[in-house]
């Protein structure tokens, strides 16, 4: 019990400074990384050479993070700079004015798109700027991009949650083989996939509500949930576009497409509907006047509003390098060759067996979405006509705001790492994270499954990664499932919840918060945004955990019990209003 208390140490430390104290993720894991080494060093015995190892490995992937910022905060300033945020603008306003309705087709569709094709954060470096330029706060803006991270995270970046993370995590096991006979761990995991796009589609179909309900909560004048649920019935129609193609797609093509094809075909169905005012209440919610917004909406990030020498060009120009990042994640992810050449050894910068322990690192900068969104910037000298000068201004813009955000990521990842690799040198007690576990399962019994997301969650919360989350609890859900007597099919179930978990947690993981944070320069206010993406995080773990319990139970109480579930949250949150902050002085900039 000891072990498990002192385990928890580094996340109340982050919790307690970064979300109930309102410290900077700076100082905030910077405490955490500090307690996280000395417990691993002087409690659980691990080896100073793991320690240093793993906190290299941990700088390599915050520099590999901070590559991606500077691509997506580049991109913005050069259509700040090249006078096309006024058309981007302009464009969503042709689909619909209404916030609500944009919201959804910016982070739920779009965003799932990216998430499908590129993973790893790469939403929100995206989505949060667009946001930003079509007028959103900064604030709103994150929360936004955050909230989406889950229903396509499990079949993000093509499937790498799944193909790896899981796979990974089962494979070579005697025991995972024995109980799965005659089936192969690759027919195993399939299963496991069918069961995730149940669980995500029945679960995620409410995002864009949530989504909705969340925007008016916290960025309307009247601070009310009830304001979002408004557009009841387009936000499940935008759901259901993109939840069932999902479903079809996992159940029969498998763990590649479920998010990427889910979310073309969502939004061939949504945006027309939108542009036709389908479903759509008669009122229009917008933000109230820029004048009034409180003063925590906003970031250093400047997009100011579309001046008159503003440039006009049609829609298709403007989104023109948006469209450009999509193809390009979409061919060097899926075009065998293409991959091959970005991710070689030629292209790869190794740093293998580090301090001579078994922790590798690597960097592939030309694979990186970042390079991606530096070539898409490019692009947008020649396709609006910047001069040199307005780029490189915007070069300069772009460094200084990575440079903000460098300090909070290179702590935040190296602690991390050595989280994760705390095991004692001598095998007699495990990591951190996995001594968590095992106790949450020893306490859960038979109620295991309502508990599975939790551990999910709390593997993406520490990794950053569902695919590192799955990697370092798949075979111990397993393991844990035939411990409580589950059969094969239940065990894929209480797999199948490790992912759907390990998906929610990227809504409040540490470093994407802080990566989506930099980008619209709310560096030091992670705190914030986590106080609020707690709340769908809390929506989906619970009610992943009772449909996960009803389908391995075969109870349908449980399924009673998720819908009693849907109605209390949606009936708290509704009955709260919250109450406007100090405004922006009509001065301030």
């Amino acid at each position: 019990m000891i072990h498990t208390i002192l385990a928890l140490a580094p996340i109340a430390v982050v919790f307690a400074l970064m979300v109930v104290m309102a410290r900077s993720a700076t100082l905030s894991m910077g405490a955490a990384y500090v307690v996280t080494a000395l417990l691993a060093l002087l409690v659980w015995g691990a080896k100073g050479a793991v320690i240093a190892a793993a906190t290299v490995h941990g700088v390599i992937t915050a520099i590999t993070l901070l590559f991606i910022v500077f691509g997506a905060v580049l991109l913005l300033n050069a259509l700040k700079a090249g006078g096309v945020l006024a058309s981007i603008r302009q464009g969503f306003m042709d689909i619909s004015p209404d916030r609500r309705i944009q919201v959804i087709i910016v982070a739920w569709l779009f965003g799932s798109l990216i998430e499908g094709s590129s993973g790893f954060g790469t939403p929100s470096a995206v989505g949060a700027p667009l946001l930003l330029a079509l007028g959103f706060p900064a604030m709103a803006s994150v929360m936004s991009m955050l909230i989406i991270q889950s229903t396509p995270v499990s079949f993000g970046a093509v499937g790498t949650p799944m193909i790896v993370g899981v796979t990974s995590g089962i494979d070579n096991k005697a025991d995972v083989a024995a109980l799965i006979d005659p089936l192969q761990p690759l027919e195993y995991v399939q299963q496991i996939v069918s069961d995730v796009v149940l669980l995500h589609g029945i679960t995620g179909v409410l995002i864009p509500l949530l989504l909705s309900s969340m925007l008016t909560r916290f960025f309307g004048a009247e601070r009310s949930f009830t304001q979002g649920l408004r557009i009841w019935k387009f936000a499940l129609f935008a759901g259901l576009a993109f939840t069932i193609p999902y479903y079809i797609i996992g159940v029969v093509l498998g763990p590649e497409f479920p998010s990427l094809l889910g979310s073309l075909v969502g939004m061939a169905i949504v945006i027309p509907a939108a542009r036709r005012g389908w479903l759509q209440p008669k009122e229009i919610f917008d933000f109230p006047e820029r004048d009034n917004w409180e003063t925590q909406w906003l970031g250093t990030v400047k997009v100011e509003q579309a001046a008159q020498t503003d440039k006009h060009y049609s829609a298709l120009k403007a989104f023109s390098p948006y469209i450009l990042v999509v193809l390009l994640l979409v061919i060097t992810r899926t075009v065998g060759p293409v991959k091959a050449l970005l991710t070689g050894s030629s292209a790869t910068l190794d740093f293998p067996d580090l301090f001579g322990t078994s922790i590798s690192s690597s960097a592939q900068f030309l694979f990186s979405p970042g390079m991606i969104l530096i070539i898409a910037s490019l692009a947008c000298i020649g396709i609006f006509g910047m001069s040199m000068k307005q780029y490189g201004r915007a070069l300069g813009d772009s460094g200084r705001t990575m440079m903000q955000a460098a300090p909070a990521l290179l702590l935040a990842v190296p602690m991390v790492q050595v989280f994760i690799n705390s095991g004692a040198a001598d095998g007699s007690l495990d990591s951190m994270p996995m001594v968590l576990a095992q106790s949450a399962a020893s306490m859960a019994g038979q109620a295991w499954p309502n508990v599975s997301p939790w551990v999910g969650a709390l593997g993406a919360f520490i990794a950053g990664s569902n695919t590192v989350s799955n990697m370092m609890f798949s075979y111990f859900q397993f393991s844990t499932a035939t411990q409580i007597g589950l059969s094969m099919d239940q065990s894929a179930y209480v797999v199948a919840l490790q992912a759907v978990g390990g998906a929610a947690g990227n809504m409040i993981c540490v470093h994407n918060v802080v990566a989506a944070c930099a980008v619209v320069g709310m560096i030091s206010r992670e705190g914030e945004i986590v106080r609020k993406t707690l709340i769908p995080m809390f929506y989906y773990v619970i009610m992943a955990g009772l449909l996960g319990q009803a389908f391995i139970t075969g109870n349908m109480l449980w399924l009673v019990g998720a819908l009693v579930w849907v109605a209390l949250f949606f009936g708290v949150m509704s009955s709260i209003k919250g109450k406007p902050d100090i405004p922006v002085s009509a001065t301030q900039p």
